[in-house]
């Protein structure tokens, strides 16, 4: 399935503006939330990439709340592409670069899109299927910088378990729209982004039981940010009092 590319019905909770803008509601609810983890967890400068921008709400704002960040939206879908354009226009920002498109699930992009401090992908996984998900996360691997971190935030299933009954009925919905689709297990997102190479990084819970999922390119251990935790090849976050499960995501919220 390609990325954005024929998602089920039940995604399209967007409306449509002027000049093509979409508006969708959930961009809104989370943003302030999204905005506020990448303030803790992102570089102060560098690149950035979002894939899958969507509607382009979020780009514009975070953009805006973090300036010294270049940021790259795409998106694979010509209306979305449109409307990124549109938020971008009614807010014209110098570290927001035009949109291009992108389908992030096929193999071979991650050279053009080379050494990106930033990788950000917001409500993405549950909408592609497995196979998808890890050659995304294999090009993300190449495209990061050394200390380059990849950004997942969206619903996941926590070892294994759907958490909550809207969670339970949303993935079902999903299944029953396209089997290949659906809510990703954390532990198993964790584990294909070690096999690409990358050391997973202290998860964040969200509001609304979303879950920010995160991982770094590091070369040298000097690069890791003192503020995420690193996770062994076991699945434990280490700490110099304490150990504990990383698929237990972080007490500290947004």
């Amino acid at each position: 399935m390609n990325q954005r590319g024929a998602l089920p019905s039940i995604k399209r909770e967007v409306s449509t503006g002027d000049n093509g803008r979409l508006n969708a509601p959930a961009a809104v609810r989370n943003a302030d939330a999204i905005v506020q983890m990448l303030r803790d967890v992102a570089p102060a400068t560098g690149h950035a990439l979002e894939i899958a921008s969507g509607t382009g709400q979020h780009i514009v704002q975070l953009a805006a709340a973090l300036p010294g960040l270049i940021w790259q939206p795409s998106d694979i879908d010509p209306a979305r592409l449109a409307s990124i354009a549109a938020w971008a226009d009614d807010a014209p920002l110098p570290n927001l670069r035009s949109a291009c498109r992108l389908d992030a699930t096929k193999v071979g992009w991650a050279e053009k899109h080379a050494n990106q401090d930033v990788i950000l992908l917001i409500n993405l996984l549950h909408l592609i299927s497995d196979a998808a998900t890890q050659a995304l996360i294999d090009e993300i691997a190449k495209a990061l910088a050394p200390g380059g971190i990849i950004i997942l935030y969206g619903p996941f299933m926590r070892s294994g378990v759907l958490t909550s009954a809207g969670d339970q009925a949303f993935h079902a919905r999903l299944r029953e729209a396209d089997p290949d689709l659906g809510y990703k297990d954390d532990r198993t997102v964790l584990t294909k982004l070690k096999a690409a190479g990358l050391t997973p990084l202290e998860p964040v819970e969200m509001p609304a039981n979303n879950l920010t999922i995160m991982a770094q390119k590091i070369i040298f251990k000097k690069t890791i940010r003192q503020r995420a935790r690193i996770v062994d090849c076991v699945g434990f976050t280490a700490t110099a009092a304490t150990m504990k499960p990383c698929w237990q995501p972080s007490k500290r919220k947004v």
